[in-house]
């Protein structure tokens, strides 16, 4: 449970109401994996393939978005740039 922001109270002439206002914050971050781009395995810190048992190289690096169950989806930069970013700045 979230820590208290404030405690106190409110008063309505003879009518107290105690307040306690907790914080309520939600991360809506996507993170992104990185992959072993020919067999999708999860990259860690030394750049160790998961599905080969090996190391790999950047080269043979790229991005991926893991599902809560496990499973990672690749994801290339071309996709990245063809999304329709509502924040981007379109030259005419």
């Amino acid at each position: 449970m979230p820590a208290s922001i404030f405690n106190g109270a409110i008063s309505f002439g003879l009518v107290s109401v105690p307040i306690t206002v907790l914080s309520s914050t939600e991360n809506h971050a996507v993170r992104f994996r990185q992959i072993h781009t020919a067999d999708h395995g999860l990259v860690r810190n030394h750049y160790w393939c998961e599905a080969e048992d090996r190391e790999v190289t950047c080269a043979e690096i790229g991005r991926g978005y893991e599902l809560p169950d496990g499973q990672v989806i690749p994801v290339t930069d071309e996709e990245l740039q063809a999304l329709p970013l509502t924040t981007a700045r379109h030259r005419n």
